[in-house]
């Protein structure tokens, strides 16, 4: 269709170029090439001058004889003149040169701005799979010669076909063969001729008419041949008497009543002709139907199945139609099939429509003149419903669609008015449906229809192949699409990045944007949750369209449903937005106009819903949307509610996984100490960090507390093990401490019972270290501990001269023996000095075969002089976390308190 693409080099002025079947200059063959007529017309840069062009050829070459080039030299000019009208916006002149051996034909266009291109080499013929860009491409496969010249005001494509020779001699013979052997006839051959009119009444009746049927010709003339043909009334035969008249050619078997009563069995040849003045007649040659040898067009051979080319190779009728090469991909066949079919019939429109597997719905898959984009992959009934595809498993001619409004659902609004249509069956069953409309009333008749449906049954093989091939490679991406899907779901439990996946996964591969909404219960209502476009800009619009209008119903039921309110609220904002504008001055005119309409197109076209359900329970709504007028494939939206089940698997994990994390998080928080109170004349600072991802609380706790007489009590220990477990022993442990210190009972006191509180667990038991001690604040600035150290790393002593040393003994750890006898021990902390206390998470630090231990930890305190008890504390755990490159694997927890030094004045 188009003459020039985008960096393509045109040929030199002039040039032309002969393709694999034109003369050779040393043929001997005489053929005139003298110009012996010529018709030309103008016409206008509007879309309906196409079909305008191809009818003012076609009755030209069919008035000059040229019938044998007429459809090659139609779907020629269609291609160059929608490049001129359409493309280039140009007014385009349509020439036909007539001479003896063949016609040349010409199509000019306006193009000044185009500069007259250099000498090239060759020509770029684009992709032939595209409506445009094959203008050129064309002209090599099918003219004898073709070319293009340039001026400074007009560029011209020429081509010519030769006419084929008409050989002088036998057209087809056979064999000698015995006498025996020839088919039987009566006294002699008698052969009927009968002329119709144009009103299907005899006009003509022979001598051998009347002798074969007993008619005279006085009897018979002016009379319909309707009532006296038999005609054979086969299921599944469309074509009547009535019909066949009116064919150019038709050969075949029927009956006539005989003026006795009897049916005559003929075979008769019926031929169309016109007359000078040119009204139309059929000539109808008939012989018993034992005779019909003798108007029987002979069997071709298997050789001659097919047409040959001039090289001899025979050609595909496949390809005869569709042209070479063919389309390797389904859309571009069938957008390949709907031109061709346009340009045979000359039509405004054609489309065709596949069958789904079952039959009762044909799909939009490709469209010519028509709004492709508003209707692809649009849905129509076959055999039943409002709307349904009317006859659509037989042909079908529709001379006036305002009288049968709904007959073909796809052309409503579209201006056409008359219609043929024909299946596409393969072996019986409907694969799709082929029509060809036109703007006019009355363009087609039976005989339109014959011819559509031989091309229809040309590619209805070629097209299931490739449409059982779309379904293989698409059924393929829809497997590797979920096990992806699948993946990244599974990857995570948060529910906002689920919720995103969600979204990111079905736009753009499925729709043009996604909205996705969330039921917390049974009781609450669907809340927006997510919101997503392919364009980012029209993502506010779109969530401010969608918090306008109520949610859709959370219906349980699977599949996708179409849910119309989108649409309808973007339409009527549109439409509100477009009242308001036309009030203001174009000056004041914002924005907002400009985003509204956007996003009414962006939201106007099908729009569906999809529930996600998990666990028998609605938990939200997955809805996809498409751009104005468009619709979903049926394949895509089977997918989409593959996605769904998963989606709301992932969706309602990550809802359960939050709400336990909440929970364990509470629980957590509930077993850490309640803010320390400040301790008059000590620095307290705490450290605390529990191994495990989400972990808040281990095995290792804290505790600082008041206790009666201005004391307070102070505790740090290590559970075995980590975990929920450990953190259930840590929360006894801690509690009964305070409970037990507040009751007045002295150190070990205190850990004896507690380890007889932990033996009571029995099997949940677990055993503990602990360091337990009292801190009285003294008056001349010093700190008195008393502390007891039950299994526990021992805590170290930072004088203000920089010694580290021991301030406890060990003694035995709890929940492992019945009786313990413990015993407390007496600290005075002086000015500046440290006393730190650590979990073994610090001391057992390891790297490799290396581990911290209580030397290391010492030799870090040792450089510490000086420092606040909060410094102290961040110093060890940076040499600890720096001491291995892993991760920590045990609970670590720091406890650091310092006198400080008195300040000077």
């Amino acid at each position: 269709m188009g003459l020039m693409l985008p960096g393509e080099q045109p040929p030199a002025s002039g040039a032309e170029h002969p393709d694999h079947g034109s003369l050779d200059p040393a043929d001997n063959r005489t053929r005139s090439s003298v110009i012996t007529a010529r018709a030309a017309h103008t016409f206008e840069p509007v879309g309906r001058s196409v079909a305008a062009a191809r009818a003012f050829v076609r009755d030209t070459l069919q008035g000059w004889g040229f019938g044998d080039v007429v459809d090659d030299a139609v779907v020629l000019t269609s291609e160059l003149v929608t490049n001129a009208v359409v493309h280039a916006g140009t007014a385009a002149e349509v020439v036909c040169l007539r001479s003896g051996d063949g016609v040349r034909i010409e199509v000019s266009d306006r193009y000044p701005e185009r500069e007259i291109p250099l000498q090239s080499s060759g020509v770029a013929m684009g992709s032939p799979d595209r409506e445009g860009g094959r203008g050129l491409q064309l002209c090599a496969a099918l003219a004898t010669r073709w070319g293009v010249e340039y001026s400074p005001a007009h560029k011209h494509v020429w081509f010519r076909l030769d006419l084929p020779e008409r050989q002088v001699g036998t057209r087809t013979a056979g064999p000698s063969v015995s006498t025996e052997l020839l088919p039987l006839a009566d006294e002699r051959v008698r052969v009927a001729v009968i002329q119709i009119d144009s009103e299907g009444a005899v006009s003509a009746w022979n001598d051998d008419a009347q002798e074969l049927f007993g008619y005279p010709a006085k009897q018979i003339i002016g009379k319909p041949l309707t009532d006296y043909a038999a005609w054979p009334h086969t299921p599944g035969t469309s074509t009547g008497i009535a019909e066949a008249l009116r064919l150019s050619r038709w050969e075949g078997s029927y009956g006539i009543r005989a003026a006795d009563g009897r049916v005559v069995p003929v075979y008769a040849s019926h031929l169309r002709v016109r007359d000078p003045q040119g009204e139309p007649s059929t000539v109808c040659l008939l012989v018993r139907d034992d005779e019909r040898a003798v108007l029987a067009t002979p069997q071709r051979g298997a050789a001659a199945e097919s047409a040959h080319r001039a090289d001899g190779q025979s050609t595909d009728p496949f390809e005869t139609f569709i042209g070479s090469p063919a389309p390797d991909d389904l859309d571009g066949l069938l957008q390949r099939t709907v031109e061709r079919s346009r340009d045979m019939l000359d039509g405004d429109a054609a489309f065709l429509l596949l069958a789904t597997d079952d039959e009762t719905e044909l799909e939009v898959r490709a469209t010519t003149g028509l709004p492709s984009a508003r209707q692809r992959f649009a849905r129509v009934p076959v055999d039943t419903g409002s709307g349904r595809y009317g006859t659509a498993r037989m042909p079908a001619v529709h001379e006036d669609l305002s009288a049968v409004p709904g007959a073909v659902p796809l052309l409503n609004g579209t201006g056409m008015r008359s219609v043929v249509t024909v299946p596409l069956k393969v072996e019986g069953r409907l694969t799709g449906s082929l029509g060809v409309a036109a703007e006019g009333a009355g363009r087609y008749s039976n005989e339109e229809a014959l011819r559509l449906q031989f091309a229809a049954d040309r590619i209805a093989l070629a097209v299931e192949s490739a449409r059982l091939g779309e379904l293989e490679r698409l059924r393929r991406g829809s497997l590797s699409f979920l096990v992806e899907a699948s993946d990244l779901l599974a990857g995570t439990l948060d529910r906002d990045q689920t919720l995103a996946l969600m979204a990111q996964m079905t736009v753009p591969t499925l729709a043009t944007w996604c909205a996705v909404y969330t039921i917390a219960d049974t009781a609450s209502e669907p809340y927006l949750s997510y919101v997503l476009h392919e364009d980012e800009e029209r993502i506010d619009g779109l969530k401010a369209l969608l918090g306008r209008i109520d949610p859709p119903e959370p219906v349980p039921t699977p599949g996708a449903r179409i849910w119309p309110a989108p649409a309808r609220a973007a339409h009527e904002a549109a439409l509100e937005a477009s009242v308001r504008s036309l009030d203001d001055e174009p000056h004041h005119l914002g924005s907002g106009i400009g985003s509204t309409l956007t996003t009414a197109a962006s939201v106007g076209g099908e729009t569906v819903v999809l529930p996600l359900v998990a666990r028998n329970r609605v938990i939200g709504m997955l809805v996809l949307g498409k751009p104005s007028e468009d619709h979903f494939r049926q394949e895509n939206l089977e997918l989409a509610e593959d996605l769904s089940r998963r989606a709301a698997l992932a969706l309602d994990n990550s809802r359960l996984y939050s709400e336990r994390m909440a929970i364990s998080q509470s629980l957590q928080r509930s077993l850490l100490p309640p803010d320390m109170p400040e301790v008059p004349g000590v620095e307290v600072e705490v450290i605390y960090r529990a191994a495990g991802e989400g972990n808040e609380v281990g095995g290792d706790f804290y505790d600082l507390f008041t206790i009666p007489d201005g004391a307070y009590g102070f505790a740090i220990g290590d559970v075995c093990g980590t975990g929920p477990e450990a953190a259930a022993v840590t929360g006894l442990a801690r509690h009964a401490l305070r409970l037990l210190a507040r009751e007045g009972y002295s150190g070990p006191a205190v850990l004896e019972r507690l380890n007889n509180a932990i033996l009571d667990e029995g099997e949940r038991s677990r055993f503990l270290t602990l360091l337990y001690g009292e801190l009285r604040p003294q008056e001349d600035g010093s700190a008195l501990l008393k502390v007891v150290c039950a299994g526990h790393p021992l805590p170290l002593r930072l004088r203000q001269d920089g010694s580290v040393e021991a301030a406890a003994e060990p003694q035995p750890l709890l929940g492992v023996m019945d009786d313990l006898e413990l015993y407390e021990q007496t600290v005075r902390l002086e000015s500046g000095d440290v006393l730190l206390c650590v979990t073994d998470g610090i001391t057992e630090r390891r790297e490799g075969s290396r581990m911290l231990g209580d030397d290391g930890l010492a030799e870090v305190l040792k450089g510490c002089t000086g420092l606040t008890a909060g410094a102290v504390a961040a110093r060890v755990m940076r040499a600890v976390e720096r001491f291995a490159a892993d991760s920590p694997s045990d609970d670590m927890a720091i406890l650091t308190m310092r006198v400080p030094e008195p300040q000077r004045n």
